[in-house]
This record gives C-alpha cells, sequence and structure tokens, in this order.
C-alpha cells in the first residue's frame, strides 16, 4: 500500500509541474523558439523536478531502499503519468493516440520517452546513489 502512495503523489508532483509548465511551453515558448526546441528547453527543468520529486517522496514515505520497491514506485508514477496525458490528449486535444503518437518529433519524442525510463528508475537510482 505504500508503493501505491508513493507512486502516486511522486506522479501528482511531476505531473503538476509538467501541467504547468506545458501551458508556458504552449503558449509563450513554442511559437517563439518552435515545438522542438521548446519541448527540449523544457527537459532539464522537468528531470530537476523528477529528482526533487523523488527524493521528497522516498523520505516522506520512507520506502525500503530495495530495487523491486522503489522500482515499482517509479514505474507506478510512470503509468499514472502516461494515463493523464493519454485522457489529456484524447480530450483536449481531440486526437486519437495514433494522431498523437504520429506527430510527435522524433528527437522531442526520444528525449521525452528517455526522460519517461529516467522518472521510472529515478527512486531507485537515488537509493543506489544515497549508500555511495
Amino acid at each position: 500500500m505504500k508503493v501505491i502512495k508513493a507512486g502516486t503523489v511522486y506522479f501528482l508532483w511531476v505531473f503538476a509541474a509538467g501541467f504547468a509548465l506545458g501551458v508556458v511551453r504552449e503558449l509563450w515558448l513554442a511559437p517563439w523558439l518552435g515545438t522542438r526546441a521548446a519541448e527540449l528547453a523544457e527537459m532539464p527543468v522537468m528531470l530537476l523536478v523528477v529528482v526533487l520529486s523523488a527524493h521528497w517522496t522516498l523520505r516522506r514515505f520512507a520506502l525500503p531502499a530495495t530495487m523491486p520497491t522503489r522500482l515499482a514506485t517509479g514505474m507506478l508514477a510512470v503509468g499514472w503519468l502516461l494515463l493523464a496525458e493519454i485522457a489529456l490528449v484524447l480530450g483536449l486535444r481531440g486526437l486519437t493516440l495514433a494522431e498523437y503518437l504520429g506527430g510527435r518529433d522524433p528527437v522531442a519524442g526520444t528525449a521525452y520517452a528517455l526522460s519517461l525510463l529516467l522518472m521510472a528508475a529515478m527512486p531507485w537510482l537515488l537509493g543506489r546513489a544515497g549508500r555511495q
């Protein structure tokens, strides 16, 4: 039960920051820099959010430093994030999932996929860093 709560809270922190930054990106950065550059400019900020959110969540919920527990927390958070993104894309933008995935920039899309992997692994990576 602790993993479910921690993964959900981790997701909520990252989602809230990503939603706020997404508004800034779409309304101001993308028209000025272009979509690819705006998405790539957002990545370092989101990586910082991921690290800080994972760190706070691990401390708040006192999760054991075992790999299965930490990876389950990160994977649950990414699962929630993907569900929320799909729901928003289909609901707000009126796109199908195929249209959304087909319209992703290959460079920014790859960076986004890598950031999701990092988000999933971050609770475990922070646990490893703390032991060394």
